[in-house]
């Protein structure tokens, strides 16, 4: 029997299930290991294969892009620690701080406890969620931006904001994306992004949200 292929609402309750499943399965291979990208990597794999075990899906890598990057998906995973929930991701230009990365993000959230008798860590996912493309933008940076809008501000403003706040642009690309801004104001981001070669993730404002916001799923809450 041919399997079905993945939608966005089978990956989220794909992913509600394997973090209920993980969170009771303790792992010999992860006992010890203090590497967050390391853990990150093997939960991805693991996760993959699940998804691979139910549905017909296009699969990437870190590598080369985004793990799952078909158009109907279209999404990155994620797997960071509660102690510091963030991760890196490629830098391609610095309107993503504004309108978001281009791609939806599915984030899990891990407190790993090793158990020095059984030789084994147990990953208890205390937060997943599902995060649409709009909402992958820095929370500060689109807050004040729409706060200007609304206060009637003009594209010398907006540039100005910017400039200030070091957006990695020159002038002429800030003024362009300031006039860009005005026409087409950007949508609340709840990330926390910082300026580096590679864009700098964090998640805790998601971790935490308890308040109901379009274009984000909390799929597991325990936080």
């Amino acid at each position: 029997m041919s399997k079905p292929n993945l939608s966005i609402p089978d990956l989220i309750v794909c992913a509600k299930s394997f973090c209920e499943q993980e969170s009771q399965t303790p792992n010999s291979e992860l006992f010890g290991v203090t590497d967050g990208k390391a853990v990150g990597t093997y939960i991805e794999h693991k996760f993959k294969n699940f998804l691979l075990s139910k549905y017909n899906l296009q699969t990437g890598s870190s590598a080369n892009g985004i793990d799952l990057p078909s158009a109907e998906i279209n999404t990155d995973i994620k797997v960071t620690s509660i102690k510091q929930p963030q991760s890196s991701c490629p830098f391609k230009n610095a309107q993503q701080k504004i309108f978001g990365l281009g791609y939806n993000l599915l984030v899990f959230v891990y407190d790993k406890h090793d158990d020095a008798k059984t030789k084994t860590a147990l990953l208890d996912f205390v937060s997943c969620s599902f995060i649409e493309k709009e909402r992958t933008a820095d929370y500060q940076t689109t807050t004040t931006i729409c706060q200007m809008i609304d206060n009637k501000a003009n594209a010398e403003d907006i540039f100005a904001y910017l400039n200030d706040r070091n957006i990695p642009a020159d002038e002429i690309t800030l003024m362009q994306m300031s006039k860009h801004i005005l026409k087409n104001p950007p949508k609340t981001g709840y990330l926390t992004i910082s300026n580096a070669l590679q864009w700098r993730l964090q998640y805790g404002r998601i971790v935490t949200l308890k308040d109901t916001v379009l274009g984000i799923t909390k799929i597991i809450d325990k936080c």
